[in-house]
């Protein structure tokens, strides 16, 4: 069995290198490599140089060489920061009804919203969970994306959220994706739940959290602060015990009202996620924080309502990662490139701001330190798009797919043999 891999030429290789971590960025600090190859030894990089110097040099017994013909464009894995693609059932009919006239917080106050899908998602068994998360986790392969972060949240109970969590790790077996799990068990109170929301979280934190930290199933905790979720008061004790346990933290933030950004500030969470309603206020406090900002157009379009202000969080000097919201109520669509080609137009974001946005920049957002970036050592997780010029995948608003996905140097995707 060889030992490394080669795979070149690249027209371009743009390694998302040597770009800061916060603030803006210029197309110019885009780092493109002309006609390169990437070496591949035990799925990292071992090395990116040109093409025909990498082909000179390797042994040629101890090397499997992929030489593609044609003009390609080589980025980073997409990375999708945050999705709720483990779900079960539909709502469609909720998409119909705010089209119709109907605000989120109607539908939901009428049975709709988060509880529809927590009833129809306990309904599912683990096996067709399973099935329908893989199908969804398929289609964002197929549109680039090598990791994708995916919550719990439609469970609402400590059963019923130990299946879900168990759920994506079931189906992280059976993909060459990575899907990192999240519990958002608080999500919203359950309606079925009969004591106060302080109740509610302190039977999360003292029953189900030691049970994730015993089987392993995740180390992020998230929480929804909201109206129609949990006030700074509900979460602070169950955030503290998360912390003290050692969870990494993120928050639902500033979605429809302001005040979980700070939240986020105050415990040091990893992200900051959705930001629509954010003020010149919650953007200076991010700012001045290491809380990475995570834009959602995804919901921005389904609930018909602002984009999170990118182009002044970037100017402000946060770090803005952008991810889909991938989920049954607000975000169907789940097109984390055609997302991001959008929020570039209406925020005026540079396409470096963009991949940025989607490659090494999520990866913190998820606190991982190994991908999103084409360089030595790191995962060797990279997207081929058929062109000889990069700036047109994001011309062409999402509709312009790749036509090659490779995870930790395998081919795991191709366009023309699908």
């Amino acid at each position: 069995m060889k030992k490394n891999i080669l795979i070149g030429p690249f027209k371009q290789l743009l390694t998302m290198g040597g770009i800061p971590l916060k603030g803006a960025i210029s197309d110019l600090q885009l780092p493109i490599i002309e006609d390169a190859g990437i070496l591949i030894q035990n799925e990292k990089i071992k090395e990116i140089d040109s093409f025909s110097h990498l082909l000179s040099e390797v042994i040629k017994e101890e090397t499997e060489i992929l030489q593609l013909e044609g003009n390609h464009v080589c980025l980073p894995g997409f990375i999708d920061a945050h999705t709720h693609i483990c779900f079960g059932g539909s709502r469609a009919y909720d998409y119909a009804l705010r089209n119709a006239g109907k605000s989120y917080l109607e539908i939901a106050n009428a049975g709709g919203g988060i509880w529809d899908t927590v009833n129809q998602t306990r309904k599912t068994t683990a096996e067709e969970l399973i099935k329908k998360t893989l199908k969804r986790v398929k289609q964002h392969l197929k549109n680039g994306v090598t990791t994708i972060e995916v919550k719990s949240g439609y469970g609402l109970s400590v059963e019923e959220e130990l299946k879900i969590l168990r759920t994506i790790n079931a189906a992280n077996a059976e993909i060459a994706i990575d899907l990192i799990p999240t519990c958002l068990a608080a999500h919203m109170l359950p309606k079925d739940y009969k004591g106060s929301a302080s109740d509610y979280l302190l039977e999360i934190s003292t029953v189900l959290l030691p049970i994730l930290k015993d089987e392993k199933l995740t180390n992020r905790i998230d929480a929804f602060i909201e109206e129609s979720a949990f006030s700074k008061v509900d979460i602070s004790p169950y955030f503290k015990k998360a912390n003290e346990m050692g969870f990494d933290i993120t928050v639902h933030a500033d979605q429809f009202s302001t005040g979980g950004s700070a939240i986020a500030v105050e415990f040091k969470a990893i992200s900051a996620d959705h930001l629509e309603a954010s003020t010149a206020k919650e953007i200076e406090l991010l700012a001045q924080s290491n809380v990475i900002a995570t834009a959602l157009p995804g919901a921005s379009l389904g609930l018909g309502c602002n984009f999170a202000p990118a182009r002044k969080l970037l100017d402000a000097g946060c770090t803005l990662a952008i991810a889909s919201d991938h989920n049954p109520g607000s975000a169907p669509m789940g097109d984390l490139l055609a997302q991001a080609a959008i929020l570039q137009t209406f925020e005026k974001l540079t396409n470096a701001e963009i991949f940025a946005g989607i490659t090494f920049r999520a990866a913190a957002a998820l606190n991982l330190s190994d991908r999103g970036q084409l360089t030595e050592g790191f995962l060797a997780d990279f997207v081929l798009f058929h062109t000889d010029n990069y700036n047109e995948i994001l011309y062409n608003q999402g509709s312009f797919k790749p036509c090659m996905v490779f995870k930790k140097g395998k081919l795991v995707f191709d366009k023309h043999r699908s």
